[in-house]
């Protein structure tokens, strides 16, 4: 690719004008916005919130506000800081609130819980008596959706970009693999790379390219009131609003000079805006404004905005063709943040912040089923709760045996995992698990360390990777010495060129040119698939679907499986009963892996099941396991470390051998080390039990923040793991930990040594 790549950007709305702003200040000027021409809506409301679970999303926002901020057109502000406040109507919502103001203190982003009378201060025609409690965030706020396109557009135009209107594109040229033009009804582009930004038109552009875009257009409604009274005088035309937006479920208010704002997210896809479906948001506001007892809609419209099955925006390059990115699905509070990680990963090769879970390949193959997509985006973009989805989707062979055992299921991937088993209410180890919440999974905890528990992890990804230059390509991707001993089980991570951690696997080789790889997601199956050489010499298989897999753990495995009584660790083909199988067990896993082909599944439950009938077996679910790797002092990828940390700050050094050769990621480590960290997983064992994402604080200041948190049922502890700086991590440092608006007394502690007490 040229230095200066020429860019064409799909789409002139805000995401496609902060991006050509962002290419161009990195330097890449020959940048052609193509735009149907169609105007943005005057009446998009511009709601800017920025806290989020998601620290990546918050970490767009707080960008977009900072960018839109400095931001003037003509003299016209583009962003205001009224803030935003949160409203509690119930105890339960209040409860949620507080946990959204951990989110925000762990993030970075400045807020506090307010009580009613707080709330009325702060927004005058709120009604105190209806409300528990607030959420203000100063920092959030409006903008002005157009005129901070324009500023951006304008500056972008400055330094050598340009945007062009009655656009339609019609195809997408392409030469060997690569993306080589756009094509509209009148005019034809060259390009080196093309980036969809067209917002709820991105299926259309997909289409073009063979590149399914899971999202749809979902309603919402916005209306503006008649005058009223109550502000006459509070705002002018020029600021429009001084007090906080107000949100409240679905439904947002904000001011327009001496009128109100009312939006409200529709459970539906495209219909005109009609006053009749108003009447309960209506309804809704009215009860926590009495000001809006004689108003009346004055205008209503419905904009249509793109929604994806999680409710997270999807960025990526396509996997056959390269060149074609897109960056779609994005609320207008990560417009900025997005557009920047976007163009950092064009011109710098990757982005800095983590992107798992907005990665265009986070999705399965299942999940981009078209009735999913709607189905999922529109329950996620309405919030609603009391709609459960078509489930189940993905089953293991496994699935009859568990529901028999009365299983209670979590989604994961699509998949339906058992998180505890309502057959072990009556084990005797419930006794010895205090805690009213979890006594289940307590027990199958405690079963796993002293007898012998069995665990389904089918929905846990797994690959074949085969061929003569199979071992060659997974020493360069991986940061581990790979065992090329048929048999040899190693841990080893995936990094990116700058040293952060996208996954980590486990591979076993099963021949010399035959290795099994444990993986934890289809974005580790895109990576390995986007960097395998060209000459054909390296295959990759993804045997998820046609596999199972059953994880055994407990002092009593030898009994149930003989077979495995005199092996510690590795990988070996055998047979369970008549199932052939193979089973594995890394240094860093302390279960043995039984993998067979699907067909057999049930035939190895059952095997399985009748051999620890003597020993005391029992199913364990999802919990028991958290209990147990956070007992063990196992990290687990997307949770407690992502792309943002290196292996020394994860604690994960021990995969890595500097000393082997060259590895993707290798020059970015040279000179780091587990002395040289500013940072560090740290591990805690806490006075109460937490969730996670909580903020920790140390000396009275936030810190650092929590990742992953369980009762270890079998040490007595409640556990977790957070980060926090390197001089807030050695054993035996007192911390705090705000759990929904309570300080929990923590301490960090000697995970080694809890290690070695559970082993």
């Amino acid at each position: 690719m040229a230095a200066r790549p020429r860019v064409v950007v799909i789409g002139a709305g805000l995401l496609g004008c902060a991006l050509a702003d962002e290419l161009t200040e990195r330097g890449w000027t020959d940048v052609t916005v193509l735009d149907q021409g169609r105007p943005a809506s005057a009446d998009a409301p511009g709601l800017v919130f920025q806290t989020d679970p998601d620290r990546t999303l918050t970490r767009f926002a707080q960008y977009t506000v900072a960018k839109y901020s400095a931001l003037t057109l003509d003299g016209g502000w583009c962003f205001q800081p009224v803030g935003g406040l949160e409203l509690a109507i119930t105890p339960e919502r209040l409860a949620e609130l507080k946990r959204r103001h951990g989110w925000a203190t762990s993030w970075g982003v400045r807020s506090y819980l307010r009580s009613p009378a707080e709330c009325a201060e702060l927004h005058p025609l709120l009604d105190a008596a209806k409300v528990l409690g607030g959420l203000h965030t100063p920092g959030d706020g409006l903008a002005k959706p157009r005129r901070a396109a324009e500023a951006q557009a304008r500056r972008a135009t400055g330094r050598g970009a340009r945007f062009l209107t009655g656009q339609r594109v019609t195809a997408v040229e392409r030469s060997a693999g690569r993306v080589t033009g756009v094509v509209t009804g009148t005019d034809r582009f060259r390009a080196d790379v093309v980036v969809s930004c067209a917002g709820v038109g991105a299926p259309e552009i997909g289409r073009l390219v063979d590149l399914t875009v899971p999202l749809v257009p979902v309603a919402q409604h916005y209306a503006r009131t008649t005058a009223l009274p109550s502000l006459a005088g509070d705002n002018d035309d020029f600021t429009e609003a001084g007090k906080p937006v107000l949100r409240h479920g679905g439904l947002t208010v904000r001011e327009h000079v001496d009128r109100l704002g009312i939006g409200h997210a529709a459970p539906r896809t495209a219909e005109p805006f009609a006053r009749a479906d108003f009447e309960q948001p209506w309804a809704e506001a009215a009860r926590l404004l009495p000001a809006l007892g004689d108003a009346k809609v004055e205008h209503g419209v419905t904009s249509l905005v793109a929604a994806t099955p999680d409710g997270r925006p999807l960025v990526g390059e396509h996997l056959d063709l390269d060149g074609f990115w897109i960056a779609e699905a994005v609320a207008f509070s990560h417009t900025a943040g997005v557009a920047r990680e976007v163009a950092r990963w064009l011109v710098d090769g990757q982005p800095r912040l983590d992107l798992h879970t907005s990665d265009l390949a986070r999705f399965e193959r299942v999940q981009l089923a078209p009735d999913h997509v709607r189905e999922r985006a529109i329950r996620t973009f309405a919030g609603t709760r009391h709609d459960e989805p078509r489930r189940p989707l993905r089953t293991s062979p496994f699935y009859e045996r568990h529901v028999a055992l009365g299983a209670c299921f979590a989604e994961t991937g699509g998949w339906e995992r058992p998180v505890w088993f309502s057959a072990n209410e009556t084990l005797p180890e419930l006794s010895r698990v205090p805690s009213a919440e979890a006594r289940t999974a307590g027990a199958e905890a405690i079963v796993a360390r002293e007898r012998v528990a069995v665990f389904d992890l089918t929905p846990a990804t797994r690959l074949e990777v085969t061929g003569p230059g199979a071992l060659p390509f997974l020493q360069t991707m991986t940061t581990n010495q790979i065992g090329h001993a048929p048999g040899a089980v190693t841990y080893t991570l995936l990094l990116g060129e700058d040293g952060g951690v996208r996954s980590d696997l486990t591979v076993a080789c099963l021949d010399a040119d035959r290795f099994h790889v444990g993986a934890n997601s289809a974005l580790d199956v895109d990576w390995l698939r986007r960097h395998l050489p060209g000459d054909g010499t390296v295959q990759i298989h993804e045997t998820t679907g046609g596999t199972c897999c059953l994880g055994l753990r407990g002092p009593l495995v030898p009994q149930v499986l003989p077979a495995l009584s005199t092996v510690d660790e590795g990988a070996l083909d055998t047979y369970v009963g008549n199932v052939p199988v193979l089973a594995l067990r890394s240094p860093y896993e302390p279960d043995w892996e039984l993998h067979t082909s699907a067909d057999l599944g049930r035939l190895l439950w059952d095997t399985l099941w009748e051999a620890g009938q003597p020993h005391g077996i029992v199913a364990a679910g999802h919990e028991a396991l958290t209990s147990l790797r956070l007992e063990d002092g196992r990290r687990t990828w997307g949770v407690d470390f992502t792309a943002e940390h290196d292996p020394y700050e994860a604690g994960l050094g021990f995969a890595v051998r500097m000393d082997k050769g060259y590895f993707l990621g290798r020059d970015a480590l040279l000179g780091r080390s587990a002395t040289t960290v500013g940072r560090a997983l740290t591990s805690l064992v806490t006075e109460d039990l937490v969730r996670g994402k909580e903020p920790v604080y140390f000396e009275g200041h936030p810190a650092g923040y929590v990742t992953s948190a369980a009762r270890g049922h079998t040490v007595g502890e409640n556990l977790a793991y957070a980060w926090l700086p390197i001089e807030c991590a050695k054993p035996g440092t007192p911390v705090e930990i705000e759990y929904f608006g309570e300080r929990v007394s923590a301490v960090v502690a000697d995970s080694a040594e809890r290690t070695r007490r559970t082993a």
